[in-house]
């Protein structure tokens, strides 16, 4: 069982943990007080009326599995004058701790901070607080150039992967390394993407370019996500429906991401981008087919999709086994 994260800034529960917060904070900061009510005026504000505090701000909340209350919460700031959203006041109480709460907090904020289409998220963390900063630099936090002054207090800046639609040119040029690159990982992984384990850096290569000629005669469209570092982390297409009464449907296919690159919601966010696409562009239905109790399949049916039924012994995994599909589906607009 994991915890059940919800988004609810007028939770009854939520004034006790951001209390808890402000004065566990306090006394770590060696300005201990007793109540709320002595709390410097900005943190008193947040305890007393976070719906108020935090209007324009995503407040989210962790309880744990086979509880009823909220033990955990965290708050995404909205961002403003240019600057990346912020998270902060990450808290869980201390009897429901080591249940990955702070994990499953972080998480979603992270999910959340990237469907936004931010480049980047960032936190501040005072420097003795060794267990949370060691999972902010797990989940790929870096220490960047400070903009509170403030003695021992860190600021960190995660990167997202920025995602943009490869023209076919783009395509092509990146054919041979990291979109072939993208489909041996993949295979490799044993995900069935058409392909078996026998599949070669240059049969990879091949399927790429003719991908591109697709993508140049307006068959298909492309995008492809980076990571800071300018390396394809993930990709994803779309297939548009060539006769002439399915124009209005089309196709998610070979969407990827590289092992490196997983478990930080890349996968949804490649999705989300081709969805908008075809809404935008006139498209009224998608479909698409993934292997049955695959990873993959949590994804779609998290974002909407509806399973339209299994076929068994569709298609071989990599290894060359049989395995039964799910066909699923997903209205726009």
């Amino acid at each position: 069982m994991t915890a059940r994260i919800e988004e609810n800034r007028s939770h009854a529960r939520l004034p006790d943990l951001l209390a808890a917060y402000h004065l566990a904070n306090q006394a770590e900061k060696g300005t201990a007080v007793e109540a709320v009510a002595q709390l410097p005026a900005v943190y008193r504000a947040e305890a007393e009326d976070p719906a108020g505090a935090f209007a324009a701000d995503t407040v989210l909340l962790a309880t744990p599995p086979g509880e009823d209350l909220p033990a955990g919460c965290v708050v995404l700031k909205a961002p403003y004058e240019g600057r990346a959203p912020e998270i902060k006041r990450l808290w869980v109480a201390p009897e429901a701790r080591r249940q990955g709460l702070a994990k499953a907090l972080m998480a979603e904020a992270l999910r959340r901070a990237a469907a936004s289409g931010a480049g980047a998220v960032r936190l501040t963390v005072w420097n003795w607080r060794e267990e949370p900063l060691a999972l902010y630099r797990a989940l790929g936090f870096e220490t960047v150039a400070s903009w509170d002054e403030r003695p021992d207090l860190l600021c960190l800046e995660k990167p997202f992967d920025a995602i943009e639609r490869l023209t076919s040119d783009a395509v092509r040029a990146h054919a041979s390394d990291g979109l072939a690159a993208l489909l041996l990982d993949a295979v490799d992984s044993g995900a069935s993407v058409g392909f078996l384990a026998s599949l070669t850096a240059s049969e990879a290569a091949a399927w790429w370019t003719r991908v591109a000629e697709e993508a140049a005669g307006g068959v298909r469209d492309v995008w492809a996500a980076h990571g800071p570092d300018g390396s394809l982390t993930g990709v994803v297409t779309l297939v548009r429906g060539g006769a002439a009464n399915g124009a209005h449907r089309g196709e998610i296919a070979r969407l990827l991401v590289h092992r490196s690159a997983r478990g930080r919601g890349l996968g949804r966010r490649l999705l989300a981008t081709a969805e908008a696409h075809a809404a935008a562009t006139g498209l009224g239905l998608l479909v698409l087919d993934t292997q049955t109790d695959s990873p993959a399949e949590r994804l779609y049916r998290g974002t909407g999709w509806t399973a339209a039924g299994t076929i068994p012994d569709f298609a071989a995994d990599p290894a060359g086994v049989l395995r039964a599909t799910t066909l699923y589906y997903k209205r726009l607009g």
